[in-house]
């Protein structure tokens, strides 16, 4: 099972964290341009095929009984359920979709359905359902929706998010308010000095800048046709980085924030050496299992500024013999009581705009542990992918490598944001 980034289960972290090395060898295939469209309005039969990706067998029994009921509701329709391993899983597709084999309905993120969509291997299923807006969340649909190509390429089937993690008793002992932790990036970097004066060997703030927050402070990532970086030319880029480099020499956070070696913020919460982290909803399970002093004395806050969110859906091929059958499966999966029994079994969100109301998403009962799962349910209303999923991690990495460079003092923020988008246009046009 997979969900978020930065949550309890790794496997899951791999998934939604993204695949989009598929999109580095997918560009190379080809089966004509834009995508297919038309299919949804036939008779709702014939064998389709549903790929899940390693979902089995933790979750046979539910998916079994979620196509088990789909048959009974269209009895001339049969579904074959292939589930593939986790490793490997963006190649398979693209290799997949490179011999015409893709599945009739196939479980993929944004960042795996994107070069499948530009290059015409996926059903805009906008064609076909006009419901989309009003029962799934903005955020989600959002997810499959590409500059420079039209259309909507996968139904959100389930969704996670973050929210802000703060280390009570540093907070007090640091002369900061437990009960008023910071709600924008600007607040978090004058707590952070607030802290600093108090107590300079404790730290709250403990990460570089990266593309998600260049979206948060305003800066456009990318063209309108999705084919050029375009943040270093706005200066609220250069900006934030400056801001950033100042906190870094200033000693608002730890030295080793721009080693090779670096823990990461998570891993510095959980070992009590920094006060602030990131999470999903489920996270302060393993902060307190993990270091059992924690236990009583985390607080739980909204994302600053915008919440993130982290997507998995399901999409349909536009070579399917059957597409009216599978964009049919699809919804059915997706619809707001398949999502919620799903939800009650794993530590993820429907992306039903009706499921917000289900009291197990929304019920605060004191704890802290459904605080959080309400903070990050109330979220998914505003939530939306901040990283733009045609950045790939070698041009990520390649950025964080000049932000890291520019943090130092070895370039200015000009020359590492100029460079660093030289490199991810050289390497976005070369697909």
């Amino acid at each position: 099972m997979r969900t978020t980034p930065r949550t309890t289960s790794g496997r899951v972290a791999a998934i939604l964290a993204g695949a989009a090395a598929a999109a580095l060898v997918l560009t190379g295939c080809s089966s004509g341009s834009g995508a297919a469209t038309g299919g949804g309005d036939g008779e709702v039969s014939g064998s389709i095929t549903l790929q899940t990706w390693a979902l089995t067998p933790t979750y046979t029994k539910y998916l079994d009984g979620v196509v088990k009921d789909f048959e009974e509701k269209y009895p001339k329709a049969k579904v074959k359920l292939v589930d593939q391993p986790g490793d490997g899983y963006a190649e398979k597709v693209l290799s997949q979709a490179s011999s015409n084999s893709l599945p009739d309905v196939v479980n993929l993120p944004p960042d795996i359905a994107l070069p499948l969509a530009k290059r015409g291997f996926l059903q805009d299923i906008a064609k076909d359902d006009d419901t989309l807006a009003k029962t799934y969340v903005e955020g989600g649909l959002a997810a499959y929706e590409y500059k420079g190509v039209d259309g909507t390429f996968g139904y959100p089937w389930y969704l996670n998010t973050d929210i802000d993690y703060w280390n009570k008793t540093m907070f007090e002992r640091c002369g900061l308010d437990p009960a008023s932790p910071p709600t924008t990036t600007d607040e978090l970097f004058t707590q952070a000095e607030t802290m600093h004066e108090k107590c300079p060997d404790d730290y709250l703030m403990s990460r570089k800048p990266g593309l998600s927050d260049f979206s948060l402070a305003g800066v456009e990532i990318l063209n309108d046709e999705g084919t050029k970086f375009t943040f270093a030319d706005s200066s609220k880029a250069a900006d934030l980085i400056a801001k950033y480099a100042k906190a870094y020499e200033d000693g608002l956070m730890p030295s080793s924030v721009l080693n090779t070696d670096y823990l990461g913020n998570s891993t510095l919460f959980t070992q009590g050496k920094v006060a602030w982290t990131t999470g999903g909803a489920t996270a302060i399970s393993d902060f307190e299992k993990n270091n059992p002093s924690l236990k009583g004395n985390i607080v739980v806050s909204p994302a600053l500024d915008n919440p993130p969110l982290y997507v998995q859906g399901l999409s349909v091929s536009a070579k399917s013999k059957h597409i009216a059958t599978a964009e049919a499966l699809a919804a059915f999966m997706t619809n707001a009581e398949n999502q919620e029994a799903f939800a009650h079994l794993v530590n993820i969100f429907p992306s039903t705009k009706s499921s917000q109301s289900d009291p197990f998403f929304s019920k605060d009962d004191g704890t802290v542990q459904a605080k959080a799962r309400v903070l990050a349910n109330d979220a998914l209303k505003t939530a939306k992918n901040l990283n733009p999923v045609e950045a790939n991690s070698a041009m990520t990495d390649f950025l964080d490598q000049q932000i890291a460079l520019a943090m130092k003092g070895g370039t200015t923020p000009e020359k590492a944001l100029q460079t660093a988008q030289t490199k991810m246009n050289t390497l976005l046009a070369n697909g």
